[in-house]
């Protein structure tokens, strides 16, 4: 069972756990974060998500992300979601912004690295592939219907 903090829309802690699979109460937000993945060559890491996943099933996304875990803050959850999908750690993180949708807040990071590009690891369950693409290939993925 994976537990969440509950926010309040501006941002801040409810004081109520919520239940990755529950219904979220109304009022309350769950926090994810994103992290877009760009190689110091320019280039853009598209992830495969997993043909398992329930949403999008073998649909490639733009970088790594998930939810928030009880007491891990936006930034600490980002750093742990992308060592876990892509296995990537070394490089530099920064923050984009921040969005509301439904009932999720959403906190959005930019990550440099200049790792081989051959040296991502899969996460079993959630990715099964990777590429990486260039800025153009990149702003036609972002665009397309």
């Amino acid at each position: 069972m994976e537990i969440w903090d509950g926010y309040y829309e501006n941002g801040s802690l409810a004081g109520v756990d919520l239940i990755r699979g529950e219904p979220i109460p109304e009022g309350l937000y769950h926090l994810v974060s994103q992290v877009l993945i760009r190689h110091s060559d320019g280039d853009f890491l598209l992830m495969l998500r997993s043909s398992d996943k329930d949403i999008y099933p073998g649909y490639y996304e733009a970088g790594a992300g998930g939810s928030a875990l009880k007491g891990e803050n936006a930034i600490d959850c980002a750093r742990r979601e992308l060592k876990e999908e892509t296995g990537l750690y070394k490089g530099s993180l920064s923050f984009l912004g921040t969005y509301l949708s439904k009932n999720t807040i959403y906190v959005n990071y930019m990550f440099i690295t200049g790792c081989d590009k051959s040296s991502i690891v899969l996460q079993e369950g959630e990715t099964q592939g990777y590429k990486w693409v260039s800025e153009g290939e990149f702003i036609a993925f972002v665009n397309s219907d």
